[in-house]
């Protein structure tokens, strides 16, 4: 019998605690076995040790940012999630049209070109608390805040807006990743403009939470917070007739 109930146990490490059965008498218990994830367990008579396997370390935001810089040229680096570098390439026409569109729309407002409240910077590399690295399509602070930027690059003043044209490769990390991150840091409010659906979601910041508080499409002429001022958006959307014409070979 104990040769038997060895076997059992070589075979089976996970064996039930009482290993009675019809027909058979055990002076003793059986001894308990457990298998769990990320341990290995030793038995040496009564005695059972677990060894559990260290976690794995994760890399520092200055070792991602030096991988950051070794990037090549047209590759864009950020943190999203604390310790994980994640990539992206150039995107496509129809987001640059928007993002052309829309950053024109608020020249009035950016002190870099003679406007009044606002400094708007596009693709600018903010560093967010947690050791998160964003790169925002558009990004905006309050002149009143900062009369001056400082020249830090990453910059780690928490911007007041930021806007994300979406595309297909962009658009999840965007929305699950990008959007959660800005409200619970305190970025006041965050537009997503879809060029393929011609839209603008804008998302204001209420206790830590994005929240849905106005929406535009097509040629809408509206008025989106936090800028004091009627936009029309007719021209921020590719059309289809020149999207055709993009992808007609040179003659």
């Amino acid at each position: 019998m104990p040769e038997a109930v060895a076997q059992l146990r070589e075979i089976c490490p996970w064996t039930p605690h009482d290993l009675s059965r019809t027909g058979t008498h055990l002076t003793k218990p059986a001894m308990s076995w457990e298998r769990r994830p990320g341990t290995v367990t030793a038995l040496a008579g009564a005695t059972m040790l677990t060894m559990s396997v260290p976690p794995k370390r994760l890399p520092t935001f200055e070792e991602l940012y030096r991988e950051i810089e070794r990037l090549p040229q047209g590759i864009t680096g950020q943190i999203l999630v604390a310790g994980k570098l994640t990539t992206m390439s150039r995107p496509g026409s129809p987001h640059e049209h928007t993002l052309a569109h829309c950053e024109r729309a608020l020249d009035r407002f950016d002190r870099k070109f003679g406007g009044e409240g606002w400094w708007i910077r596009q693709e600018f590399e903010v560093r967010f608390p947690g050791d998160r690295l964003a790169v925002p399509d558009l990004t905006g602070w309050r002149s009143d805040d900062y009369p001056e930027l400082p020249d830090d690059n990453p910059l780690r003043i928490v911007p007041a807006w930021c806007a994300e044209v979406l595309s297909p490769s962009t658009a999840s990390d965007d929305r699950t990743l990008k959007l959660p991150l800005y409200a619970s840091t305190g970025v006041g409010h965050v537009w997503l403009l879809d060029p393929e659906l011609r839209t603008i979601e804008v998302y204001e910041s209420i206790a830590g939470r994005p929240t849905l508080v106005a929406t535009a499409r097509d040629a809408d002429v509206v008025r989106l917070p936090p800028f004091e001022t009627d936009l029309s958006l007719m021209a921020w959307w590719k059309t289809k007739a020149s999207l055709a014409t993009t992808a007609l070979p040179a003659p």
